[in-house]
């Protein structure tokens, strides 16, 4: 018997020992939703958490509802942006949506994607500002010029951009919207 032959045998011996060791009772009709659920992980702002999170703290955050966030953890978030960012460095300096850094940390704090319902949905165009988010919107590039390029955009360059400007592959046009894998 040669090798091709002795590796179809064993796929079959091992797919027939599967087979014969289920039972009807493998089979679930319905989910089983019974049990104890905990949120474990959000991230309604990619990069916001990681970023402005302590690590001693990301359970914590993680698991604190959304409308207690902002009293656990605003401070906290500002101190990190105060010395991330020298967009931040003097008393008064602001980024392009007007906001100070106690301001934009609130905003941050509270880990939820806002969607205007009567609006244009987009993480920034330009003119809308945090409205929800597109597929296409480069997310991490807008939260890098919120937080290092001041008023107009124009400080810190360097620190400004991520410089991934496109998908490696084109969204489909169909649902999900999203691009196939490799």
């Amino acid at each position: 018997m040669n090798f091709k032959n002795i590796k179809i045998l064993a796929v079959l011996l091992v797919s027939s020992m599967m087979i014969m060791s289920c039972s009807d009772d493998d089979i679930m009709d319905t989910p089983d939703f019974s049990g104890t659920y905990m949120q474990k992980d959000q991230k309604a702002r990619p990069a916001v958490n990681t970023v402005f999170v302590s690590s001693g703290m990301k359970d914590e955050f993680n698991t604190t509802i959304p409308s207690q966030q902002n009293a656990a953890f605003q401070s906290m978030f500002q101190t990190n942006l105060e010395a991330l960012s020298p967009a931040y460095n003097n008393p008064g300096d602001a980024n392009a949506l007007g906001l100070d850094a106690a301001a934009f940390t609130g905003l941050l704090a509270t880990d939820v994607l806002n969607v205007s319902l009567d609006g244009t949905t987009t993480f920034f165009d330009g003119t809308n500002v945090l409205t929800g988010r597109a597929l296409a919107d480069d997310v991490i590039t807008v939260e890098l010029l919120l937080i290092f390029g001041g008023e107009d955009f124009s400080e810190n360059p360097g620190l400004s951009d991520d410089n991934v400007d496109a998908n490696d592959k084109a969204f489909s046009s169909s649902f999900p919207y999203l691009a196939s894998a490799w």
